[in-house]
């Protein structure tokens, strides 16, 4: 799978002397700055210390088990054009010669709800489904709440068990951008189209 970042610094530069020192113990396989250059940090055969803790479906090693893509970006800010034009290139690269499907691209917060926020509501989701490389919800149904039958639809679409709160902020921040309040019918339409459009074993949880 891939698993898109964003640096929460205030410069590419000090991203970069981060990700590049060990003493940090955090590194991703690429870093992304605004005007669009890539840098490419770790081999994509190796393990990069960027996910930590959290879990996608049954994958609890989700560092062994992905690519990490860091943008540089402070999480306040839109992700700038030429950035996201050299982020679709390389995600594009990267789906087509390790045949991943669009639906195994996620944001840190979808694997770890909990504790990580990025790359936030800022982050452009629907365009990179528009180009085939990644996923978002084409109808807009809506059903009865019940708060255990969301989260269970999370659930099958691959988040990890979480407080309810902790998955409502990351399903929001990535399907439904600043929409605040509580639990509605659109959120229940939405995460059940995901749990049957996109099952997490749907496909084995290799990459």
């Amino acid at each position: 799978m891939v698993v898109i970042h964003y640096t929460a610094m205030e410069s590419a530069e000090a991203a970069l002397a981060r990700l590049c020192d060990p003493a940090f113990e955090v590194s991703a396989h690429y870093l992304i700055c605004p005007q669009g250059r890539v840098f490419r940090l770790v081999d994509e055969a190796q393990r990069a210390w960027h996910a930590g803790t959290g879990q996608w479906g049954d994958v609890v090693d989700v560092n062994s088990r992905s690519i990490g893509i860091e943008l540089a970006n402070r999480g306040v800010e839109p992700f700038a054009a030429a950035q996201m034009d050299a982020l679709e290139a390389l995600l594009d690269d990267i789906l087509t010669r390790h045949e991943i499907p669009p639906e195994r691209v996620i944001g840190h917060s979808d694997m770890a709800p909990a504790r990580k926020i990025d790359p936030g509501a800022r982050f452009d989701w629907r365009r990179l489904a528009l180009s085939g490389l990644s996923i978002f919800p084409n109808k807009n149904e809506t059903t009865g709440v019940n708060k255990v039958r969301f989260v269970q639809d999370l659930s099958a679409f691959g988040y990890p068990d979480a407080p309810l709160d902790s998955l409502l902020n990351a399903f929001r921040d990535r399907f439904r951008p600043r929409h605040t309040g509580p639990l509605d019918g659109v959120d229940m339409g939405i995460a059940r189209e995901l749990a049957e459009r996109f099952p997490v074993d749907r496909c084995a949880v290799t990459s």
